[in-house]
């Protein structure tokens, strides 16, 4: 009987573990991905990778291999390269410098002000830099004030950014010289009669903004394909053209500087005039780097002010969260700088992404294609897999790189705050990632912690989305659907 009674309990075991075994199986693949497709609009393409923390095997892999447009989860590729290429300690530092020496309350010689691509510098930053000057007993320069980029050099906007959206502060070109994130603001005002001008209402930044705005009536036929445009110009000149209905209110616009160096010269000679010191000289820009590829000395000069940003890990959490561009794009360029001790191009940062995160990190980045930081680039080409691989990464050595802290938060703040599907699904405060859009591109890369406290890996690169022109009011619709479903399933079955 005893026998008997251990055989009972044996078989009774196996049974449990059988069940548990299908239970796992079922969680793993509780519904196929391709269920998922027909809640997508007709034509959009999905790639999509879903995997264990520390495993090699994928437990989702739906054209993962497939190569599409990152958009902003290019950043997380850029937030790796950058802190294991720079270090926790960077920070961007701009200075007042020169060879000369002060005699009488003059500097006999040249101001320099060597600006180092700082995304986050302030105009009241280089006011106190002016006051640090004047606090030195410096009232006139003899010299010229020369505006020292040569950190940076080639273009400032990415191969492959859109022509139209260069003036809209979301793609501000990532200069050398940065002031106030380069972007500014005016209010244009309707005419009183139809037919006339729109005029723009003053302002106080050293920029040239001139209206050919046509003021149309109330109702006019003309105003359903009479567009704003904002045409930019040489030196920050800008003008606006096309229509504009008549209103009381003006109409608010955000532009971006298209020539940092400029605009960042003529905001410090108003500072200099303001402080009281006297400039006998110009206004300068100094684009090639005093050093060379033959290694000649760099001469040195005083300092006589300076400003910092803050550390690395604090502007790589602002560019992840809020998904910042400017931020972004002056990293990268500066990685490449720093890398190759060139000027910072998009070439140069592209190939020093590149060698750093294969060399540092054994990932190998084969036939993607990287232009810049930000993921703006039409040219950028990423696979889910490639990003799997940064991924794994960082989730295995986090402790070192503290990099998902800085990941949006489902629910609760970023660019994940208001991410409706994510919140249907249940997973708000589990899932930690970045998002990325584009027009007819929407994309999520990051961690997620099921329901049975597994984290995982996720990449999903969603393009060639499009609805009808009578459904672009409820275009994410169909993408609330699909994402609600798959991250619910991931969650609960996992």
């Amino acid at each position: 009987m005893k026998i008997t009674y251990l055989s009972q309990i044996v078989n009774r075991l196996a049974y449990t573990v059988t069940i548990v075994m299908l239970c796992c199986n079922m969680r793993v693949h509780a519904e196929p991905i391709e269920s998922y497709i027909p809640s997508l609009p007709d034509g959009a393409n999905l790639a999509l990778i879903v995997q264990k923390i520390g495993s090699k095997t994928p437990l989702i892999n739906y054209h993962a291999d497939r190569m599409a447009l990152p958009a902003s989860t290019q950043k997380v590729l850029t937030a790796l390269a950058a802190l294991l290429q720079l270090g926790a300690d960077f920070r961007f530092t701009t200075t007042l410098e020169s060879p000369a020496i002060v005699t009488n309350g003059a500097l006999s010689g040249d101001l320099i002000i060597r600006f180092s691509g700082d995304p986050t510098l302030t105009r009241q930053q280089l006011r106190d830099m002016i006051t640090t000057l004047k606090k030195t007993g410096i009232r006139r320069i003899t010299g010229n004030f020369i505006v020292d980029t040569s950190v940076f050099s080639s273009h400032d906007m990415a191969p492959g950014w859109s022509w139209n959206d260069t003036v809209q502060c979301f793609s501000t070109p990532p200069a050398a010289a940065i002031v106030d994130r380069n972007c500014f603001s005016v209010s244009l005002q309707s005419a009183q009669n139809p037919g006339n001008t729109a005029f723009v209402e003053p302002y106080s930044y050293p920029v040239q903004v001139s209206s050919e705005v046509r003021t149309l009536a109330k109702g006019s036929v003309d105003a359903q394909y009479c567009e704003l445009d904002i045409v930019p110009g040489e030196l920050n000149q800008f003008t606006l053209r096309g229509c504009l209905t008549r209103r009381e209110d003006p109409i608010r616009l955000a532009i971006a500087i298209q020539n940092g160096a400029s605009y960042a010269g003529a905001i410090l000679k108003n500072e200099l005039k303001k402080a009281g010191i006297q400039l006998d000289g110009h206004l300068r820009q100094k684009t090639i780097a005093a050093t060379t590829f033959l290694n000649k000395s760099k001469p040195t000069n005083n300092i006589l002010a300076q400003v910092q940003s803050a550390p690395l890990p604090q502007l790589l959490k602002a560019m992840l969260k809020k998904s910042d561009n400017l931020i972004a794009d002056s990293i990268f360029r500066t990685i490449g700088h720093q890398r190759f001790g060139v000027p910072g191009t998009w070439r140069a940062g592209a190939n020093a992404v590149r060698q750093v995160l294969r060399e540092k990190a054994r990932i190998d980045l084969g036939n993607s294609i990287v232009v810049d930081g930000s993921g703006l680039s039409r040219h950028n080409l990423l696979s889910p897999t490639t990003m799997m691989q940064v991924l794994q990464y960082i989730a295995q050595n986090d402790k070192k790189l503290n990099i998902i802290s800085m990941l949006p938060l489902s629910g609760h703040d970023g660019t994940l705050l208001y991410r409706g599907s994510l919140h249907e699904a249940g997973v708000t405060g589990k899932v930690s990632a970045k998002t990325g859009a584009l027009q007819g591109v929407y994309n999520l890369a990051g961690f997620i912690t099921t329901a049975s406290g597994q984290r995982m890996a996720f990449v999903q690169f969603l393009s060639g989305y499009a609805v009808p022109p009578e459904a672009q009011r409820n275009r994410r619709v169909p993408l609330l659907r699909f994402e609600s479903r798959l991250y619910k399933d991931i969650y609960k079955n996992n």
